[in-house]
Parts: structure tokens; C-alpha cells; sequence
């Protein structure tokens, strides 16, 4: 028997998976009392399914119950609280002269425990801090230092496309993106353009990159020479999207030839003979190097 498989999602756009083993009427848009790592939480289902390749082979943590107005209620007022609590932890920050930014507040919804959720540099002794904290709210206090993908997770926004920004909106976990995934996609090495509001290299660089992987393997390489209509040259540019092959000429002009067009004239330069060029390209615009190194993921 199959079991239906709920997404939940907490605030900061956390996302969990919860099996249904108890069969709850449950349908997307409802609020759910859940187990968490850190107790008894409340969430939004966001996705009801009974197929999931994404979820764990086995679940931690199971729904306790649907939501009641007496658990709403608790959960706008910890809204309240969190914007409250944030203001005493800044206050702290700067009475304790703490080289670190607050990002976030989140009570627990049995406010057993306080997360402070925090950038910083370099490592932070918040060790005073959290026992101020503690005798202000007489609860647990933990104080989680995240990075700027997940900063931009938790307070999300829109990005350069005009649309939501896709951490905040379905990415379950961050994967890898180098300038390399920009240069196989033939786009410019333009920081402005390829970071995201995190200033880390956007996420969605990966999302066509097999399409591009795959597809360039039709092409000639870049350099590789070509001869057509009594002219030699070489390739200088694929255009995967276009389906066309730039190509610089002796006589100092371009030429866009169809893949297939290309693909003769590279034939055609093999049989005479001619030799490419050893050909890289880099476009460099609004910025340099070390740009691009500065807002790329180790």
C-alpha cells in the first residue's frame, strides 16, 4: 500500500517530508503539527504525493495532528514575539561589540526554544550573548550561523527574471555552480549578470547546463577550421539556441552557417588539409577575474 508523502513547508522556506501513515484527510494549503528535530512545530503543506525520488529511505519524525485555531493563534503571536526578540538580540550584538549580523528570529511553537539565526565573517564567541539572551526569555536559546544562499533563502525576494527567487520558492538543497556552467551556456563573464541576490553565482546556471553538456557535442570546437564557398576560416562561436555556427573569415568578415553548413565546411577544410586554431575566449564585461573568483562557490 502506497502512503501518501506530505511536503511541509516551515517559516525560512524550510521543507520537510512527512509520511501520511495515519491517513489524515490532508489536501495542500493546510497547517500541520509536526515533530522537528528541534520539538513540535507547525507548517503549511505545500505538496501531497505518493511518489517522491527526493525523500529519505526512512522518516524521523511523523504529523501529530492538524492544526487548531488555538495553534494559529499561538503561531501569529510567536510572528510577534520574533520581531520583538529580534530587536533585544541586536541590541545585545552591539552592547557585546559581536562582529556578526542578525538575520532572523524563530520561536519554537511551544516556545521551549529561541533560534537566532546570524551571518558572520570569521567564528563568533557568542557565548555571553546566549546567556544574556537566556535571562531575558527564560527559554533555550540556539544560535545558528548560516551562509548567504540560506540568508537569501529565509528572507527570499525576486530575482532578475521578475520572478520569485527559485530558493525560496522549490530549490530543496544547493548544488555546486562555477563559472565553467556559465561559459559552456557561450555567457558573457559579466558578475553583474551571472550573481544572484545572494552575490553568489545564480543557481539557475545549472538548470539548462546538461541540455547545452549534450548538445555541444554536435558542434565543431571552437578554432577548429572551416571552409566554405572558396573561403578559409575558422569556428569562433556555437550558438546551441540558434542552431548556427559563427565563423571568422580571411577576408576579415563573419559568417552564421547552419549546423549542417558548418559541418560540411569543417569536412571540407579536413579533406585540404587546412589546420584551426589553438582558439580561447574569454568576454570579460562591467568587471574582471576576480570578480567572477569573488561571487563563485569553492
Amino acid at each position: 500500500m502506497n502512503i501518501e508523502i506530505i511536503k511541509i513547508e516551515f517559516k525560512g522556506h524550510r521543507r520537510q517530508y512527512y509520511p501520511n501513515v495515519m491517513e489524515y484527510p490532508i489536501r495542500s494549503g493546510d497547517w500541520l503539527i509536526v515533530q522537528t528535530e528541534k520539538g513540535e512545530d507547525i507548517g503549511r503543506v505545500t505538496a501531497v504525493t505518493d511518489k517522491c525520488p527526493d525523500c529519505p529511505h526512512s522518516f524521523s519524525y511523523h504529523i501529530i495532528r492538524k492544526a487548531l485555531q488555538d495553534d494559529m493563534e499561538i503561531f501569529y503571536e510567536n510572528r510577534q514575539k520574533e520581531a520583538e526578540a529580534q530587536l533585544i538580540c541586536k541590541e545585545k550584538i552591539k552592547l557585546l561589540n559581536l562582529e556578526m549580523k542578525l538575520m532572523d528570529v524563530e520561536y519554537q511553537l511551544d516556545r521551549k526554544k529561541i533560534t537566532f539565526y546570524y551571518t558572520a565573517d570569521e567564528r563568533v564567541d557568542f557565548r555571553e550573548l546566549v546567556r544574556l539572551l537566556a535571562a531575558v526569555f527564560r527559554t533555550r536559546i540556539e544560535m545558528r550561523q548560516i551562509g548567504v544562499r540560506d540568508e537569501a533563502k529565509r528572507l527570499t525576494g525576486f530575482g532578475t527574471c521578475g520572478l520569485p527567487l527559485c530558493c525560496g520558492l522549490f530549490l530543496e538543497q544547493f548544488e555546486p555552480v562555477n563559472t565553467q556552467s556559465a561559459k559552456d551556456q557561450n555567457l558573457p563573464m559579466n558578475p553583474s549578470k551571472l550573481s544572484g541576490q545572494c552575490g553568489k553565482l545564480k543557481c539557475c546556471l545549472r538548470y539548462e547546463l546538461p541540455f547545452y553538456q549534450e548538445e555541444i557535442k554536435r558542434y565543431p570546437q571552437v578554432g577548429n577550421a572551416v571552409f566554405h564557398q572558396n573561403l578559409s576560416g575558422f569556428v569562433e562561436k556555437n550558438d546551441v539556441i540558434s542552431g548556427k555556427v559563427i565563423c571568422a573569415m580571411e577576408n576579415e568578415t563573419h559568417i552564421d552557417l547552419l549546423l549542417d553548413e558548418a559541418l560540411t565546411a569543417r569536412e571540407t577544410a579536413v579533406k585540404k588539409g587546412l589546420k584551426g586554431l589553438r582558439y580561447t575566449k574569454t568576454v570579460i564585461l562591467d568587471g574582471d577575474v576576480s570578480d567572477l573568483k569573488r561571487i563563485q562557490d569553492e
